[in-house]
């Protein structure tokens, strides 16, 4: 008959009382930060998962164990930078004013998200799967980019419902240009003018 009672042993601790098992050996946060960082550069493809482990720190076997593939990680890259460098959608909708000033603004803090010292060029969602070869990592950033649209067009149709569906296509077309300019190494002020130059078709 099996002794069903459970144990009341406590785990064994090492020297300084720390429980005896599997060491945390890296901070995800820092290690989704390195891999948001390679994403944005190089792209889905351009970075394999051996490099991504040598970038953080930890093999493969510790990455999958973390975030389960390549993808999981992508995925997690793309809401870090959802929640940071590329948080300025909401904002901008969300000044007061009329569409015809908003949406105009939304472009310039575009063009100084794309144009940031500290990071990539460009937009991670709009070119991390550019030439992509893995229709899942397409997928979830095409999902990103559908929340973006989708608010984008909802703070339109609040003023100008006849033209939402339109202007709000228009607008992820401006953004997707300006990533891929600021890609291509673009500048800052030929960025602002070319915004400047476009907000003419919300007025």
């Amino acid at each position: 008959m099996t002794d069903t009672k459970k144990s009341t042993r406590q785990p064994e601790s090492r020297p300084g009382g720390r429980a005896r098992g599997r060491p945390r050996r890296f901070d995800e946060g820092a290690a989704v930060a390195t891999a948001q960082h390679l994403f944005h550069e190089r792209g889905y493809d351009g970075v394999g998962v051996a490099e991504l482990g040598a970038a953080i720190g930890i093999g493969a076997p510790s990455l999958y164990a973390a975030f389960g593939s390549k993808l999981g990680l992508f995925e997690r890259a793309l809401d870090a930078y959802a929640g940071g460098d590329g948080a300025f959608i909401r904002p901008a909708l969300e000044r007061s004013g009329p569409v015809a000033e908003v949406l105009p603004a939304l472009l310039a803090d575009a063009v100084e998200a794309y144009t940031r010292a500290d990071c990539p060029p460009g937009c991670l969602v709009m070119s991390g799967t550019r030439n992509c070869t893995v229709p899942e990592a397409v997928t979830l950033a095409q999902a990103r980019q559908a929340k973006s649209w989708t608010l984008i067009r909802e703070r339109i149709a609040r003023e100008r419902p006849d033209d939402a569906e339109c202007l709000a296509d228009l607008t992820m077309v401006l953004l997707g240009g300006l990533s891929g300019l600021a890609r291509d190494g673009v500048g800052r002020d030929r960025l602002v003018a070319v915004a400047r130059t476009a907000a003419a078709a919300y007025a």
